[in-house]
């Protein structure tokens, strides 16, 4: 069992395959001429799999895997298959555009939910945030997901200004088709250009809902990161990742592991520790392991103000979102 020292049991892991990406998301890796970690610092096959194996058998219940986009690396489907056969729930956050390709090593290693980063339905907008036109590709592929019985839940930054006055559109979108929308608050990051009055809350995103839809709380997990709601009649379901307004650090199982190998407690912890060189060197990484996550702050890494207009990202000491992979 792996514990922090205010009692909370993590056992659900999150690994980043790459900082690479075929989008180039402003929120997410800003500049076009990024610099993408060379392969010989990313951790391989072997080395993920090793990891994932020690994590397991601390305890770890769920592995989701992350990038950049994770489907972009070539062994991407070797990783998968192997993780596949470990005995947790294995899931997989991505941006859509390999799903045809990828889905029979999808179905055969068990994932059964997939959760699909789409930030508009206007295929103009997703060109704009994406700088790549593949809006088509995307909505083609969550169909392809739902033909074959897995599990789509859609992530959308509500960003105020840019993406807000499409919330009601996505709440249509459940009314026929059984999807969760995952609303997801603007969170500040190294380079992504956060600023308070860009970020649009739980309670802006339910006052916008509740104009034209009757809401009903839903039951969720213990260890939920997002606020679930109903619509009646409608076939999919709404929830809200309030980090910035209403976080959920008090019950947070969740670790991560980049991609070049280190261990991160936190989403927005400032300190990292380095699994993938004691690896090669063949040291025990457990220790190391341990001694990261009972070192974790109360709450968000001990670096954000929950009065989030009172934060002044430039205080903050992070990666950009997509070399910590989410």
């Amino acid at each position: 069992m792996i514990e922090d020292s205010f009692g909370r049991v993590h056992d659900y892991l999150r690994i980043s395959l790459t900082d690479n990406c075929n989008f180039r998301c402003f929120y997410c890796m800003p500049e076009e001429d990024y610099d993408f970690t060379p392969a010989s610092r990313l951790m391989q096959p072997d080395e993920i799999l090793a990891v994932a194996e020690i994590f397991v058998a601390q305890g770890v219940k769920k592995i989701r895997l992350t990038g950049g986009e994770p489907l972009v690396r070539k062994d991407a489907p070797l990783i998968i298959s192997e993780l596949g056969k470990l005995p947790v729930e294995l899931v997989i956050t991505t941006n859509g555009t390999r799903i045809a390709e990828m889905l029979p090593v999808l179905i055969s290693a068990g994932i059964k939910t997939v959760n699909v980063s789409l930030d508009t339905l206007q295929r103009e907008k997703f060109l704009l945030i994406t700088r790549r036109d593949a809006f088509e590709q995307v909505r083609e592929n969550i169909n392809l997901l739902l033909q074959n019985h897995i599990s789509v839940k859609i992530n959308m930054v509500v960003m105020k200004g840019l993406n807000d006055n499409e919330i009601k559109d996505f709440i249509s979108w459940t009314k026929g088709l059984a999807i969760e929308i995952r609303f997801i608050e603007f969170m500040p990051f190294t380079g992504n250009k956060w600023t308070s009055n860009k970020m649009f809350s739980l309670e802006e995103i339910l006052s916008v809902i509740q104009q034209d839809f009757a809401v009903f709380p839903a039951k969720g997990n213990p260890n939920d990161t997002a606020k679930h709601f109903t619509i009646p009649s409608h076939k999919g379901s709404f929830a809200i990742i309030s980090t910035m307004t209403a976080p959920f650090c008090s019950t947070c199982n969740r670790m991560r592991l980049t991609a070049d190998g280190k261990l991160k407690n936190c989403l927005f912890s400032e300190q990292e520790t380095d699994l993938l060189t004691a690896l090669r060197n063949k040291q025990p990484i457990l220790p190391l392991i341990q001694a990261s996550i009972w070192s974790k702050k109360k709450e968000l890494g001990g670096q954000l103000n929950k009065q989030f207009d009172q934060i002044n990202v430039q205080d903050i000491h992070n990666r950009s979102m997509i070399t910590i992979g989410g």
